[in-house]
């Protein structure tokens, strides 16, 4: 009986043992994760800290003429390309015209030739 129950106490206490060395590691996981999302944080907000400055240094080049000359020179630059697209159609439309036209005279000059050669 007294066996047993000294096997028993000894049972408890490895299952005992177990589970502190479990949570023992889950712990020390813990404390892992900690620092390294603290380390991430500290690399994000370093980062964003950079970007913020390039973008204020972005915005200082920029004075309110340069801007207003560059909006003008866009909005030249897109009535040009409307004004280039519309001369590409209307000679777009010349060149059917005169493919037609060739295919036309074509078809005459064969007519023609028909005729010569029939007589």
């Amino acid at each position: 009986m007294a066996e047993v129950g000294e096997c028993r106490l000894r049972t408890l206490a490895e299952q005992d043992d177990e589970r502190e060395a479990t949570w023992r590691e889950r712990a020390l996981n813990a404390e892992d994760a900690l620092k390294a999302a603290h380390a991430e944080i500290l690399a994000q907000r370093t980062r964003i800290g950079e970007l913020l400055g390039e973008i204020r240094d972005l915005q200082a080049e920029w004075t309110e003429e340069a801007i207003q000359r560059i909006t003008t020179e866009n909005t030249t630059l897109k009535q040009r390309v409307r004004q280039l697209t519309a001369e590409n159609r209307t000679l777009d439309e010349r060149l059917k015209a005169a493919r037609s036209n060739l295919r036309f005279q074509d078809r005459r000059l064969a007519d023609l030739e028909a005729q010569i050669a029939g007589s």
